[in-house]
């Protein structure tokens, strides 16, 4: 359904731009959420959008982390600054029916899904 892009190896402090993709409808039409996963450790809920552009972030990344909608590019983009070695994980963006969902309940990543980021000291 969303093709995440944009991972990758990073060091602390600097910042990574990371894209999610939908092919063939508008995602637009979607809530949107981040979801990450730390090795050895259960999905985490990073933040997400609505169709109102409303958006919400965890508190381990609020002031570091933006989400935004690039309806030119019909994506969804995280962008990630002052990143932190714990900010290490595969991203991968899922839709919910409410981003209070996802954020309660953050699913497991399926078949591929993600983008890995690497933060070093």
């Amino acid at each position: 359904q969303f093709v995440e892009s944009g991972g990758g190896m990073a060091q602390a402090g600097g910042s990574l731009r990371l894209s999610c993709a939908a092919s063939g409808f508008s995602i637009n039409m979607w809530v949107v959420n981040w979801v990450r996963q730390a090795p050895g450790k259960g999905p985490e809920w990073v933040s997400g959008v609505n169709i109102n552009d409303y958006s919400a972030y965890a508190d381990a990344v609020q002031g570091r982390f933006f989400i935004y909608r690039n309806n030119a590019r019909n994506t969804v983009e995280l962008e990630m600054t002052s990143l932190k070695t714990e900010d290490t994980a595969l991203y991968y963006c899922v839709s919910s029916a409410a981003i209070a969902w996802a954020k309660a309940r953050p699913p497991e990543p399926v078949g591929g899904q993600g983008t890995p980021v690497t933060v070093s000291q």
